[in-house]
């Protein structure tokens, strides 16, 4: 019986440093009256200046604790997920998340072995 895990696609390339590497680029000479992304009137702020800005906001910081609680949900479930598919003796023994990746690292070199012989 197979088995398939779904990972979120973040977690499979890199689609949040595209993202940033564009802001920085259009952070340097983007046409504002900026100096180092200190704005020469206060009424024209600089991207980076919004954005702490809006970061500063309760709003934004409930979203932002939403979403990291989401995401440590999905990761400790990943981990949970691939416990389950090592052995170990008593299977039921709690493990640490460095534990779970070493087993799994040594249980893929053995599975290799297998196949190789």
């Amino acid at each position: 019986m197979e088995r398939e895990v779904l990972l979120p696609l973040s977690a499979c390339c890199n689609v949040g440093h595209q993202s940033r590497r564009r802001d920085r680029e259009n952070s340097f000479g983007n046409g504002h009256n900026s100096v180092n992304g200190i704005s020469n009137s206060s009424g024209n702020l600089s991207r980076e200046e919004r954005r702490r800005r809006r970061r500063a906001t309760q709003k934004y910081r409930t979203a932002h604790a939403t979403r990291e609680r989401v995401r440590v949900e999905a990761f400790n479930l990943a981990f949970a997920e691939l416990r389950k598919l090592l052995p170990t003796l008593p299977p039921d023994k709690k493990l640490s998340k460095i534990e779970i990746l070493r087993l799994a690292i040594c249980y893929i070199a053995y599975l290799n072995h297998v196949l190789e012989s």
